[in-house]
């Protein structure tokens, strides 16, 4: 079972990494709702494995851009000079924006480890039902932002205080419910830009911290291989976790840009609101 529940959290994590219904908050509902306690499920070998397969998906559907922008990027660098060029000026805002979530990933991550990630103890109802607060909240705050105000920048009109706003806003992701492509989303549509223009925004946004995120992790996991504190399972579970997470990552990304050309984020605001209320009901039966 724990190869299908692997594959199974490797999809979501695919797919709500991208989509702005919040990747942690699903990856601790599913194991919550089914009652899915294994501890491999929690270890840090699996969420590195989720981490490099998202991070390979953004990779591989933007490695066009990111050849230019790290060309661009390095091209400033030696000539000292940044100028007009949007590439040069996108790549930098890449950089800028990935500094606060750095900052407050740092800072607060063992804080949110102890709600909601500890292996083997159950989550406490409390922290459920703040966390489906915060998946409702945010989605109100996404319909408005997608509501009430016009879209109608792209992304080469994106400035340096554009760059902070949205940097901010991803800081944000580390409270699970917030959704790290919602925040960011949202922020750039509050920004004025276009929906398509802002999704990509953030998902180029996105590698940086995954890969950060990743690769800390990917050396505590090295250092427990070198110790042989991995188990089978959890040597297992890591390609299976990685391909799933990758693939679903990938596909979300090409369709989600094709959508948001024509639709508005509603589905995704209504999504969020059902979630929320669904969290709630569930923990009232379970007994508060």
């Amino acid at each position: 079972m724990v190869i299908v529940e692997a594959i199974i959290l490797g999809i979501i994590q695919g797919l709500t990494e991208f989509i702005p219904i919040s990747s942690s908050a699903h990856l601790i509902i599913i194991p919550w709702l089914f009652g899915w306690n294994d501890p491999v499920l929690t270890s840090l070998t699996f969420d590195v494995a989720l981490h490099m397969g998202t991070l390979l998906a953004v990779l591989a559907f933007f490695a066009r851009d990111w050849l230019r922008l790290i060309k661009a990027g390095f091209a400033s660098i030696f000539e000292w000079k940044i100028g007009i060029d949007v590439d040069r000026r996108t790549a930098w805002f890449l950089v800028i924006a990935t500094v606060p979530g750095a900052i407050f990933g740092m800072l607060g991550e063992s804080k949110i480890d102890a709600l909601f990630h500890q292996p083997g103890v159950p989550i406490q109802p409390i922290a459920m039902i703040v966390m489906a607060a915060i998946i409702a909240i945010f989605g109100l705050i996404l319909y408005l932002a997608d509501r009430l105000l016009w879209h109608v920048r792209e992304m080469d009109q994106m400035t340096f205080k554009d760059t902070l706003w949205i940097g901010l806003a991803q800081a944000l992701a580390i409270f699970p419910g917030v959704s790290r492509s919602g925040s960011t989303i949202m922020t750039g549509l509050a920004l004025g830009f276009k929906r398509e223009d802002a999704a990509r925004f953030s998902f180029l946004l996105s590698a940086p911290i995954i890969a950060g995120a990743g690769l800390k992790s990917l050396w505590e996991v090295i250092g427990q291989a070198h110790a042989g504190l991995l188990s089978g399972n959890e040597l297992l579970i890591f390609p299976i976790g990685f391909i799933f997470a990758a693939v679903s990552g990938l596909l979300c990304i090409k369709y989600l840009l094709q959508y948001l050309q024509k639709h508005s984020l509603n589905v995704f605001v209504f999504y969020r609101w059902a979630l929320a209320l669904f969290i709630v009901l569930l923990v009232m039966l379970r007994g508060f």
